[in-house]
């Protein structure tokens, strides 16, 4: 149970914080950073579950609760040493993996292929699911570049990178299942471009 009676405690400012297992890292350590994103995505999170509602609503609050389980995994570092701490740590597992790969495939059945790339817009919810995408992914950088230092969970990193791709289709999800999807027209304002410089150099 977590009891947080006191939100500030000025153990942090010389720049360290505590991880679960009570050892002190710089706050800019790539553990820190890791988990501190793993955070901000869920923080976007919380911004497009204020767009959803009925399933794609209960997906994003399952996730949301997945990504806290994620942030606890990654702030407990020493997965083989897990024997040695006075609990059980909580670590990801396949199933939250593959729940996520069976709610894609789900979806993805209402999606017609895309042609093109497409571009973060449309519905509101669907700007906020790219969000989510984009800073997912980096989530998932700063944990891989965490994984060639030091040892960690390696469902950490399949999750992340499902999650990234459950984004993407979701957002399309939000497109009215793709049709109001903003597609890439590459090098569409080149032209543009070149006629507004002639005309002002004219």
């Amino acid at each position: 149970m977590v009891v947080l009676s006191k939100i500030y405690t000025r153990t942090g400012d010389k720049g360290e914080t505590a991880l679960s297992d009570g050892s002190r890292v710089p706050k800019h350590s790539a553990r820190v950073s890791a988990y501190g994103t793993v955070d901000e995505t869920n923080a976007t999170v919380g911004l497009a579950r204020l767009q959803a509602s009925g399933e794609m609503a209960e997906a994003l609050a399952r996730i949301s609760n997945d990504l806290f389980d994620l942030g606890a995994d990654l702030a407990t570092p020493d997965r083989h040493l897990d024997e040695t701490l006075s609990y059980t740590p909580l670590r990801m597992i396949p199933t939250q993996v593959t729940r996520l790969e069976h709610e894609i495939d789900a979806m993805n059945k209402r999606l017609t292929p895309l042609r093109s790339f497409i571009l973060p817009g449309g519905t509101p919810l669907s700007a906020a699911l790219h969000l989510s995408r984009t800073v997912c992914r980096r989530a998932e950088r700063l944990t891989t570049e965490l994984a060639e230092a030091e040892d960690i969970n390696p469902e950490a990193v399949r999750y992340l990178n499902r999650l990234s791709d459950w984004f993407f289709v979701a957002g399309r999800i939000a497109n009215d299942d793709g049709k109001a999807d903003i597609l890439w027209v590459p090098g569409l304002t080149r032209d543009t471009a070149t006629q507004t410089s002639e005309n002002n150099d004219g």
